[in-house]
This record gives C-alpha cells, structure tokens and sequence, in this order.
C-alpha cells in the first residue's frame, strides 16, 4: 500500500532525573567549550593589540632616548662617521631579543641606514601610513608584510610586527625611524591572557552550576510529583470508566436484555397457541414480533461488548476480540482474525491490546467505511505485537492529530493511554489508501 503520510502517537515520557542531569552536563560542556574557544579567540586578539601597543612605545622611548640624539645631518649625505656612531648605538642599546632591525627613511623613501649593511642606500617607495607618520608627527604599527621588497633580509625571522615615527635631523630634517619587533611577544600574551581568561571565567561558570543544582533538584522533584499526579489521575480516570462501563453492562444485561428476553420466550409460546387455534394471521404478528425482539437482544448484547468485555477476565484475550469482531460484522464489515493462543502478555498487557482493538475497530466501522478488516496478534521475542488494517477511506494523520474533531479525539487519548502503559502506538495512513496500526506491548 503507497502511503502518503504517517503519524506516530505518543506523549512525553516520565521525567527521568538521569537524563536531565545528563543534558545539564551536556550544556555546560557546550557552554565551556564555546566560552574556551571565543576565550582564546578574544584574547589573541587583546595580545596582539598590547604587543602593538608595546612596540609603538618602545619605538617611541627609544628614538627618543637613543636615535635621535645619535642622528647627526651626516647621515643624510652617508657619512660614514656619522653612520658608525648611530650604528654603535642601535647594536649596542637598541637591537635585543625583541627588536630584530631597524632602519630609517628619507622622506623620498631612501633608506639612509640600517643595522642590514645591504640596505643602506636603497630605495623603496613610501606607503600612506608611511608618508601620514612623517606628515602628522604620528606613530604606529603594524603587522609587518614580509612580500614588500624592502623586507627581503626579515623573511627568516617569522611574523614581525613594525612600528615607525619620524625623528629629525640637528637641522631639522624629517626623517622615518622604524623598527622591527619579534611576533613571538604576541604569543607569549595571548597564552598568558587564555590562562588567565580560561579560569575566571570557566570557575564562573562552574560555580554558576553549582549554585543552580539546589535548583535543578527542587525542579526534578517538582516535575517528579507532577508526572506522578498526571499518571494517578489518568489511571484514575482509566479505572472510573472501566467500572463505569462494567455498572452500565450489568444494569443492561440484568435489566433490560433479561426482559426482553423474557418477552421473546413469551412470543415464542403466542406464536405455536396462535397456529394451533387456526390464527395464521396472528401467528405471523407475533413470529415478526419475536423476530424483531431477537434481533434487539442481540443489538443489546453487541452493545454490552463494546461497552465492557465480560470474555477478557472470564474466557481470556483471544474470546474477548472474537467478540469484539462479532460485534463489527453485525454492522456488515468482514474480520479477518489471527489471533496467538499465546500472546505472554500479563493482564494489563491484555487489558491494553483489547481496549486498543475495541476502539480501532469502533473507528474503523464509525468514520473509515471499511469492508474489510484485518486484525493480527502474535508473540515476539520481547513482547506481542498487534497489527489491524482496513481497507476504508484512510485520512491525513497530521491534521486530524493537530486538530482532532470528536470523532478522532479518542485516538489521540488512545496514544496517551498506551504510552503511559509502557506500549508504542504506530499509526500509517493517507487519504483513500486506508489505515493500519501496530501496537507493540513489551513483555514485562
């Protein structure tokens, strides 16, 4: 059978302490790792900013305090002198672990010196920042761009960071002083600062879950208490109808079936007095009367089995469902039953495969204008399973449960009553391919 779509009936499950605990556990680690990586991220960042920062004033404090009182203007025509001091300078009091070059610029991009001899007289052109520093009297940095061609002799000293300010010449000559610091710094901080990072802010939270277990605990017990009542109030209701249906079946079979019952012997005894007084007439009145009382008792006594099933405790599961189907095919619909001499159920087991027939069937006559029914039980290696398919008018399983009229409500209540009992509830059907369930009862 195509099926177009299908529905699975069920309610949510008992709340289970474990597996609440375990999606807290599962949403702090979740938080943790996402706060350790967005940590790591941001304080790689806060590194880099403070290297940057660092080497902007160490470029500072050093043209200040160094270079520029070592700058003579010889250094603008390459005297060698005026070179070999400013060179002693930045070898003996400049260069260190850190800082790995310097060099400084004319205004028309010509390197005038560099503790890299080769550098020395070479000419490059000067960027914008570049050009804004010597304009603005400004400093800053940045990571270096190791491509640039006058960065050739620092592409084996690893990512760099260059910051650069101008300084001037006795005569006031603005020249482009830039020096080179080690990237290594950078990660240095941002180790530091993950460390620190990492564990203000994963005891925070850490703590914040501990504050919150009382919470969590009273939260468990209250939904605890709640799914208990909710359980003790549907098996109350599930007990109240059950005796309820048993009073009524009583009262009925008692009263009203054992009186017409009585009328019909009653009719019976008219009918031979009539044909042995000649009153062909009469006799023919009251055999059609009889006739009809017969098939009242009978209507009365298929009602009595769908009301309550007085074969499932007395002659067991196997006789309550062939009732169940006598009752369907008195209203013209064909049974098909297989039914397991041995289903190893328990008497709830039972309980629940009889009132999950009862009512499918009931539906199945009632709203599928079925001809045909099929019901199978049979025994599994962990429990029983029950299928029933009929041949009726199917329906749209997502609409109906979304939005179920009165005739379709009793199933939705059908899936809360098998969930609760422990049992799954499968549902297949689409419009004019007809429906079939399964119910699975595991063995307990």
């Amino acid at each position: 059978m195509t099926v177009a779509s299908s529905m699975r009936t069920s309610v949510e499950p008992p709340v289970s302490r474990s597996r609440v605990l375990a999606r807290v556990i599962a949403t702090a680690v979740v938080v943790i790792v996402t706060v350790a990586v967005l940590g790591l991220f941001v304080a790689r960042h806060l590194a880099e900013v403070e290297a940057v920062n660092d080497a902007v004033t160490t470029a500072d404090l050093v043209a200040d305090a160094l270079v520029q009182p070592a700058i003579t203007d010889g250094i603008l025509t390459g005297d060698a002198d005026s070179l070999l001091t400013l060179d002693d300078v930045v070898r003996n009091h400049v260069l260190s672990d850190s800082i790995v070059r310097v060099k400084i610029w004319s205004d028309s991009g010509r390197i005038l010196y560099s503790d890299e001899p080769r550098l020395i007289g070479e000419q490059f052109e000067l960027e914008g920042d570049e050009l804004e520093v010597l304009a603005d009297h400004r400093i800053r940095a940045d990571v270096s761009d190791l491509q640039e061609p006058e960065n050739v002799y620092e592409r084996d000293s690893g990512k760099l960071l260059e910051a650069y300010r101008p300084v001037w010449t006795p005569s006031g000559t603005p020249l482009l002083f830039e020096t080179y610091v080690r990237y290594d710094e950078v990660d240095r901080r941002s180790e530091g600062l993950v460390v620190g990072f990492s564990a203000v802010t994963l005891g925070s939270i850490l703590l914040l879950v501990i504050l919150l277990l009382p919470v969590l605990a009273r939260l468990l017990d209250v939904l605890g208490r709640a799914q208990a009542q909710r359980e003790s109030l549907l098996q109350r209701a599930i007990d109240s109808s059950a005796e309820e249906r048993r009073r009524i079946a009583g009262a009925l079979h008692d009263g009203v079936v054992q009186d017409l019952a009585g009328t019909s012997f009653a009719l019976a005894a008219s009918v031979e007095s009539a044909r042995a007084h000649g009153e062909a007439a009469l006799s023919e009145q009251l055999a059609a009367s009889a006739a009809t009382v017969r098939g009242s008792i009978g209507g009365l006594r298929s009602l009595l089995v769908d009301i309550y099933p007085p074969s499932l405790a007395r002659a067991g599961l196997s006789s309550a469902l062939v009732d169940v189907a006598s009752s369907l095919r008195s209203r013209g619909v064909t049974v098909d039953l297989a039914i397991a001499a041995d289903a190893g159920l328990d008497q709830s087991g039972e309980q629940l495969v009889f009132r999950v027939t009862q009512e499918v069937l009931a539906n199945a006559a009632k709203h599928a204008n079925a001809t045909l029914v099929s019901v199978r039980l049979e025994r599994t290696a962990t429990g029983a399973q029950l299928d029933i398919d009929d041949d009726g008018d199917g329906f749209d399983a997502a609409a109906v449960f979304a939005r179920p009229t009165d005739g379709h409500f009793g199933l939705r209540v059908l899936g809360d009553v098998v969930s609760d009992a422990g049992g799954t509830l499968l549902l297949r059907t689409a419009p004019g391919e007809g429906t079939h369930w399964r119910l699975v009862v595991e063995r307990p």
